[in-house]
Formats: C-alpha cells, sequence, structure tokens
C-alpha cells in the first residue's frame, strides 16, 4: 500500500483548498492578524507548506494538522521562532519540548485571544529589530 505524498504548497490558494473548513477559518484568522500587527518591512511567505513570516529573522508561523510535520493531530498552531526570548507575561504560550519555540494551538476561531497575539506580535516585532538584518 503506498501513500500518496503531500503536495508541495506553492501559495495561500493551494493551501487553503487543502484544508477542511475549520482549519482554514483558523489560518485566515491568524494571518491577518498577524499581517495587521506585525510592521511593513516583514514579509509572508510558504515556507515546508505553511504560511511563515518573517522581518530580520524569522519571527512565526502558522502551522495546520493537516498540513503534514507540524507535530499538531488536531487544529493550526500559532508558532513564535524566537518564543523562549518574549516575556509572555500573560503565559499565553505553551513552551513545549522545543527549546525555542513557544507556541498555541487553536482547534475552533472563537478560542483565538486577538489581544493576547498582538502582544505577543509586537513583542517579537520588537525582538526581531535587533538582530542584524539578513542578507
Amino acid at each position: 500500500m503506498s501513500v500518496t505524498p503531500f503536495p508541495k504548497i506553492r501559495n495561500l490558494v493551494q493551501l487553503y483548498d487543502l484544508l477542511p473548513d475549520e482549519e482554514r477559518i483558523l489560518v485566515d484568522v491568524l494571518r491577518q492578524i498577524i499581517k495587521e500587527t506585525l510592521p511593513d518591512y516583514c514579509k509572508e511567505k510558504i515556507s515546508h507548506n505553511v504560511p511563515f513570516f518573517y522581518g530580520n529573522r524569522s519571527i512565526c508561523i502558522v502551522w495546520p494538522a493537516t498540513v503534514p510535520r507540524g507535530g499538531i493531530k488536531t487544529g493550526v498552531l500559532l508558532g513564535f521562532w524566537y518564543g523562549n526570548r518574549l516575556k509572555d507575561s500573560d503565559h499565553y504560550l505553551t513552551h513545549g519540548t522545543n527549546k525555542q519555540i513557544f507556541y498555541k494551538i487553536y482547534q475552533k476561531a472563537e478560542e483565538i485571544d486577538e489581544a493576547a497575539i498582538i502582544k505577543l506580535l509586537k513583542e517579537a516585532a520588537v525582538l526581531d529589530t535587533n538582530f542584524p538584518k539578513r542578507k
């Protein structure tokens, strides 16, 4: 029995076409919050088949469970690349087995705490300005 490999995602339309409704909504809401909050110099690209945001360095990633190798079975993960360097005074993020990337997993759109995410994104953006710009 052969397993069909997951297709290479090249754009958001392809990604959205593959996602179940709830994951698509979660990804869309999280992306909108991120795009509205991060400074203009920050960019989005598809990396490892998921939306990835970066400035001078990596900032955050939105990983739906449907996309393999994300380490989650259900929902959508919002991961902060340098989560270990964020204060996260509200203890919003989960500190899993990865020493650097801290995250939150959402199962439904109602679970998204926009104020908490914006606070973390602003902190991550300030941290990003301290990194030298990569060439």
